[in-house]
């Protein structure tokens, strides 16, 4: 009887070997897919950031000391094309770093532009300043460069 329940343990094992081998192979696949979206993605925001940053410059060639005047509507375009820009630098190198410097330039840039109510600004504030605890404190220096989703 002991060796019919080896032979039966072997099996299994091979079995349960034969699964988490094809999910590894299933999970792969996806990351793949994912990471390649991601890629397209960032691709076609960078041909929307460059289409937009065109534009500003089209407009600020053409309409002269106007698009000047208003340096709130100025400011308003160019620093949503950087928060663009950084959003696609977090898509193609997600690290701790680059996530925490997007969310950082987003609220700054909201901190800016945004003259609605003094108690916003500073829940921004600390907003940004808990961003930088959590850098300073909460990653490891050796974590900040490295890939959250790690490819095989």
């Amino acid at each position: 009887m002991a060796p019919s329940s080896n032979a039966n343990d072997v099996k299994t094992q091979e079995r349960i070997n034969k699964i988490i081998k094809r999910d590894r192979k299933t999970e792969h696949i996806f990351r793949l897919v994912l990471h390649t979206m991601e890629q397209i993605i960032a691709a076609i925001t960078i041909a929307a950031l460059l289409g937009a940053l065109g534009l500003e410059v089209y407009h600020m060639f053409t309409t002269g000391s106007e698009y000047f005047s208003d340096v709130s509507h100025m400011l308003h375009n160019l620093l949503t094309i950087v928060v663009g820009l950084e959003f696609v630098r977090m898509l193609i190198d997600t690290t701790p770093a680059n996530i925490l410097e997007v969310l950082t330039v987003a609220i700054t840039r909201h901190v800016i532009l945004s003259h609605d109510d003094p108690w916003s600004n500073v829940a921004c504030i600390a907003c940004i300043a808990g961003l930088f605890a959590i850098r300073r404190f909460l990653v490891r220096r050796s974590e900040l460069k490295e890939e959250l989703v790690e490819q095989e």
